[in-house]
């Protein structure tokens, strides 16, 4: 039983996909190419393939490859290829600019710590680790009210209120 071309072509460019999130370029790369061979070249889902297939060799530091595929979509059949792949081949042919150093922050190589201090479970050699503070006891639940504590005698409050709130709104009909 043969695969249909398609599917798998879209199954690898699926992978190809989630491999480029996760910052393997190399192994998306692969899956994008495996993709194109599937997949006719001038489809709308063929140039789609493609422009990620740029931006992989990009990542990758294959330039030449991205700008001169970039160059071949520049001249395929869906209009929106087309134009991701002038804009990919512009932004690929741009000048690099020059950053100062002062702008740059250095990041240190870890790989030159030794193994000794690699064991290191974290916080500072030289000073004491802080203890954790306690937590306190969980306030305990307040004893349950007795009914017959309870104030269950009318204090007239509620009849004094609506009798001065109808008061108020006869007045003010009148």
């Amino acid at each position: 039983m043969t695969a249909d071309p398609l599917a798998t072509a879209r199954l690898q460019y699926a992978r190809g996909q989630d491999a480029f999130e996760r910052g393997e370029y190399r192994q998306a790369v692969g899956y994008f190419e495996a993709a194109v061979q599937l997949a006719q070249a001038t489809t709308p889902l063929g140039g789609e393939i493609q422009t990620w297939l740029v931006n992989a060799y990009s990542a990758v530091g294959r330039q030449r490859e991205a700008e001169a595929l970039c160059e071949v979509l520049s001249r395929h059949p869906d209009l929106e290829v087309r134009k991701q792949g002038k804009n990919l081949l512009y932004i690929l042919q741009a000048p690099r600019l020059q950053r100062p150093a002062s702008w740059m922050t250095q990041i240190p190589d870890l790989g030159a710590i030794d193994a000794k201090e690699s064991n290191f479970s974290g916080g500072s050699r030289y000073a004491p680790r802080p203890s954790q503070p306690r937590s306190a006891p969980p306030a305990p639940e307040p004893a349950p009210l007795d009914p017959s504590l309870i104030n269950q005698r009318d204090n007239g409050f509620l009849w004094l209120a609506l009798i001065t709130l109808g008061l108020v709104l006869a007045w003010l009909a009148w």
